[in-house]
């Protein structure tokens, strides 16, 4: 009886973690179906984060400078893209292959396409139907103050990143250039 219990438990087990992996390929854009729709629903969630956690920056870099808008990022970002999420149903978060808060880091879906410094959008399919999304942050000039040449960062950055992020190396980008991306997932 132990030994069939025991067969079943990992039996469950072993099933459980094959349905727990799913594999993903590259696609191009979806222009039509099901996937657009998915597409559609990617693009306004990203639009949706974006505007929100811009709206909270900027307001945070007026009212008291580039150093405190660190803490934006590390504790309102992730609140923002959980409830952007939960408002369009599916997953969305931020990355790079410079990462400053190593909860960013990509989706397995996403890692080859980071690390290949993707420039375009990309797409992914999963085999149980997700749809994958993969949209460029281009650094805009009221990134730079935290995230530009270590040497023209914003008064008291370099403090506030030693001390929040010890291992940070989101630095050191150009005005235009590609500093990471929003990844979303849509069932």
């Amino acid at each position: 009886m132990r030994a069939l219990l025991s067969m079943g438990v990992a039996t469950a087990l072993l099933v459980a973690g094959c349905a727990s992996r799913v594999a993903w390929s590259s696609l191009a854009e979806p222009s039509s179906g099901r996937a657009a729709e998915q597409l559609a629903r990617a693009r306004a969630a990203k639009d949706a984060l974006a505007k929100a956690l811009m709206a909270e920056l900027s307001k945070e870099l007026t009212e008291r400078g580039a150093a405190s808008a660190i803490d934006v990022c590390a504790t309102r970002a992730p609140q923002i893209a959980s409830e952007v999420g939960r408002e369009h149903g599916l997953r969305i978060g931020r990355t790079s292959w410079k990462l400053r808060n190593a909860s960013n880091r990509a989706p397995s879906w996403a890692e080859a396409a980071v690390a290949e410094r993707a420039s375009a959008a990309r797409y992914f399919a999963s085999d149980s139907g997700e749809l994958g999304v993969l949209l460029p942050i281009a650094m805009q000039s009221a990134c730079l103050g935290c995230h530009g040449a270590p040497a023209a960062l914003g008064d008291g950055v370099a403090d506030a990143l030693a001390l929040r992020y010890p291992d940070d190396r989101a630095t050191g980008f150009a005005l235009g250039e590609v500093r990471g991306w929003f990844w979303i997932e849509v069932p």
